[in-house]
């Protein structure tokens, strides 16, 4: 009996869950363990420290830079594409000038054809015999004869009018797959300034009033001053014209660095060559064009259209090459200074050329 009352007291055994009861309860353990693992986790991981203002200003220099970089590309691109458009334009031209030609001797074959179809019904002996002018018949006989050499003649020209407007048509075609490639490569690096441009924007969002005012005048002094310094150039345009002029070794690059020296203020925009807003190497084709010499369009290409010269060689008129991709260009003016169309925001302006790595230069021939 007391056995019975001591069972009746005893706690019933627990049974372990099985099957899918097993499965969701070990589910939540894990789903608690791991919720109590995150929020312990949380509070011990250090938060990303925000970049300094130096940070944000050095990465702001380089997306510049490379954006002065995808635009000289750009600058290339668009050459090329604007060359590819011009050889299918002269393409088209050519095969439609050819076309004419085509279409009048076959109509002059079929005219000669409808003419022999009408005289052509006898033979010629019997023509003969027939006639009562047999002399007037040889004549036209001969006549005929002629008529088939012309016609020989007209038939190997058409033959070689097909023969080379399928070439046209052919080189028309590479010309065509060439251009579509220039504009899908204009539109990469389009797309590439456009980006790099707009990051540099919002990092320089990030900085405070006087962060950015800060970053401004840093860049201003790497670049050869504000605009109230540009301001003031302009004023003196003229005479600072006239000086370099006289200094400059002959009349053309004299005239190169007056144009410069006009464009003084003007804003710099991407792709621009003038004459409201300039790129760099916008800028240096723009003034050595008002001096009657065409340079190429790039930087790059630019460095090669003269005589290189060392730095100690420089004289007014000279281009003056920065970093070691030979992305930037400006017109040198004397005095360890040159004029030249820094970055976005930054107009046209005279600098000191040690302020960015010197490439090398090279003296317009």
């Amino acid at each position: 009996m007391a056995a019975h009352r001591k069972s009746a007291h005893r706690k019933p055994k627990q049974r372990p869950f099985t099957g899918p009861a097993a499965r969701t309860a070990a589910t939540l353990a894990l789903a608690g363990a791991a919720t109590a693992t995150s929020a312990s986790g949380a509070g011990a991981a250090p938060a990303e420290p925000a970049p300094t203002a130096a940070q944000v200003r050095a990465k702001v220099d380089r997306l510049y830079h490379d954006a002065e970089v995808a635009t000289e590309k750009y600058n290339g691109a668009k050459e090329k594409e604007a060359a590819a458009t011009r050889a299918v334009d002269t393409l088209a031209d050519e095969a439609a000038r050819r076309t004419d030609r085509l279409n009048t001797a076959r109509h002059t074959l079929g005219s000669m054809a409808t003419a022999q179809y009408r005289t052509g019904a006898l033979d010629p002996a019997v023509q003969l015999a027939l006639s009562s002018d047999p002399d007037t018949y040889l004549e036209r006989a001969a006549q005929l004869d002629r008529a088939g050499d012309r016609q020989t003649s007209l038939l190997t020209g058409i033959r070689r009018q097909l023969s080379g407007i399928a070439r046209v048509k052919a080189r028309a075609d590479r010309e065509t797959e060439a251009l579509a490639a220039r504009r899908a490569e204009l539109q990469e690096h389009r797309t590439a300034i456009t980006t790099k441009l707009a990051d540099a924007r919002k990092l320089l969002a990030t900085l405070t009033a006087d962060e950015r005012a800060a970053y401004e005048r840093a860049a201003d002094a790497a670049h050869g001053g504000g605009p109230a310094q540009a301001d003031r150039s302009a004023t003196h345009a003229d005479r600072s014209t006239a000086r370099a002029s006289v200094a400059a070794p002959d009349s053309r690059a004299g005239r190169a660095v007056a144009f410069a020296h006009g464009a003084i203020g003007k804003p710099y925009v991407w792709g621009a060559t003038g004459p409201n807003a300039f790129d760099c190497s916008g800028l240096t084709q723009a003034a050595w064009q008002a001096a009657g010499v065409s340079l190429p369009r790039t930087t790059y290409t630019q460095i090669n259209a003269g005589q290189r010269v060392s730095r100690s060689e420089l004289a007014p008129g000279d281009l003056v090459f920065f970093y070691s991709g030979i992305s930037h260009v400006g017109l040198y003016i004397g005095g360890g200074q040159m004029i030249h169309a820094p970055r976005p925001g930054a107009p046209v302006r005279i600098a000191p050329i040690d302020q960015m790595p010197f490439a090398g230069a090279t003296r317009v021939a």
